[in-house]
């Protein structure tokens, strides 16, 4: 209770100018949960320990156990209100967290452009504050990350980080629950990515170490992830004994590599570019040849939507792709998210051995 009263007495002098498959997990001995998230804001996952995404990934296992394998109903969420701001389309972000939030017996609010002026017609300030005094939380998906650390700032109650330019925190979690259930921990593994220096890739970078996961990545040249983050993950690596390999050779990069992982290589807002970025990312698509080099037991991901150029059909469509589960758990991870920032409750499932 404290905790999360001295969450609120900060936010609110910012504001004032104040400077699945359970059989497949490997599950450990039932242990009293230490983590305390409500009350927090969802921006990055560089804000959040390994215990602390762990506790995440743990509480969506047991929501996706409870709700969709024994049909129980958690009304954990009822008489909350969502607010939910998008700048920019979305398929499985809205609807995961639309039809998430609703069966947790909580209300969601969507927002376009169209009805929300995000600091045009109205401050960030002020909306955040409009927002602060009707809604429970607030999932933005913006174009800028700024905007959402001023929402941060202003607001009172979480904020969550639906994309932005740097980050795309809630995707990942949604991959890492995929990940787990198929190999039943993730510690060892290593990722390779193939593709765009973006935010989806900046998300990977802060978190995976914490797992003891080890990154591969592979940019054309131009395209490489930003350098803060870079030194970040750097530091990350070191401090989890981990390791991180930067490069332009995609097929150095899937060499070895347990997940094959790409990306859209033209995200909304850089169609100008296409053709440029066309003809830089040739040799990048995952092929079934780049796939022969990875572990013996290779998976892929894409958060979707996909692009032929990207991934062809024989990887995409193969056993081996996991990105319809992978993109069925946005709405089990945004359920898990919403339930830790806004609720005291526990999981009862036995926690899985990360």
């Amino acid at each position: 209770m404290l905790f999360n009263l001295r969450i609120l007495l900060n936010k609110a002098a910012l504001r004032n100018g104040h400077s699945f498959a359970v059989r497949n997990y490997r599950c450990g001995q039932p242990l009293q949960n230490k983590v305390q998230l409500k009350g927090r804001d969802l921006l990055t996952l560089k804000n959040f320990t390994g215990e602390e995404i762990k506790y995440m990934l743990w509480l969506s296992a047991d929501l996706k156990y409870r709700i969709k394998q024994k049909g129980e109903y958690l009304p954990l969420l009822q008489g909350k209100s969502l607010g939910m701001i998008f700048e920019k389309r979305s398929t499985r972000t809205r609807l995961s967290t639309e039809t998430g939030f609703a069966l947790l017996g909580g209300h969601p609010c969507f927002l376009t452009t169209q009805d929300i002026h995000l600091g045009v017609n109205e401050s960030l300030m002020d909306t955040a504050r409009v927002l602060s005094s009707m809604t429970d939380a607030v999932l933005a998906r913006v174009y800028k990350q700024s905007d959402l650390d001023i929402l941060a700032k202003e607001a009172s109650i979480p904020i969550i980080n639906g994309l932005s330019d740097l980050y795309h925190p809630i995707q990942i979690l949604a991959d890492y629950l995929t990940l787990q259930e198929h190999y039943g921990s993730l510690k060892g593994l290593t990722l390779s990515w193939i593709g765009d220096g973006n935010n989806i890739l900046h998300s990977i970078m802060v978190s995976a170490a914490k797992f003891g996961m080890h990154l591969q990545v592979a940019t054309p040249k131009g395209y490489e992830p930003d350098p803060s983050i870079t030194k970040l993950a750097e530091q990350y690596t070191k401090e989890n004994g981990t390791k991180l390999s930067l490069m332009n050779d995609p097929l150095e990069a899937a060499r070895g590599g347990n997940v094959l992982i790409t990306d859209t290589w033209i995200s909304m807002g850089q169609e100008e570019e296409k053709k440029k970025r066309l003809q830089a990312f040739q040799g990048y698509q995952v092929t079934m040849k780049m796939a022969k080099v990875a572990a013996s037991d290779w998976t892929f991901l894409h958060c979707l939507p996909r692009k032929p150029e990207e991934v062809d059909d024989e990887v995409f469509y193969s056993p081996r792709s996991l990105v319809f589960p992978e993109a069925e758990n946005r709405k089990w991870t945004i359920m898990a998210v919403m339930v830790s920032l806004l609720t005291d409750y526990s999981p009862q499932l036995q926690k899985p051995k990360f």
